[in-house]
């Protein structure tokens, strides 16, 4: 199967049916809400939200929906996610079970936290070595 380059997040969704287009509209939001300094794009060939690099990823598959926080995200939140199929980076949400909208609020907050201290960190070492 040929995979397709879409150009935006609603292009992406458009592509599933409606009852799992209501299901990444619902992750989508989450991650809105929780960062809404983010901004969209895709990455991957998947949905991506960006701030001070790649913040997560989410994408829809026959029968779960993946979220990729990073391994950071992962490995901060394994005991949550231990009910769930997932890699280092992954983890996969079953498509027929509520999503847990809390629990990926919560992931993104961890990231926006991690991503912003990561981009601090980088500036002060860089202003270091301009010196």
């Amino acid at each position: 199967m040929e995979s397709k380059k879409f150009e935006s997040t609603d292009e992406y969704i458009a592509q599933f049916s409606p009852e799992v287009q209501a299901i990444l509209q619902q992750v989508r939001q989450t991650i809105e809400e929780t960062a809404p300094e983010a901004t969209e794009k895709i990455s991957y060939a998947m949905p991506t939200f960006v701030l001070h690099g790649n913040l997560v990823h989410f994408a829809a598959f026959k029968h779960h929906i993946g979220f990729y926080p990073g391994a950071s995200g992962i490995a901060a939140f394994q005991e949550q996610l231990s009910a769930y199929k997932g890699a280092k980076g992954s983890v996969q949400f079953p498509i027929d079970k509520p999503m847990p909208l809390e629990l990926i609020r919560e992931i993104v907050k961890y990231r926006v936290a991690d991503n912003i201290e990561r981009a601090a960190s980088k500036a002060a070492n860089k202003k270091k070595s301009a010196k």
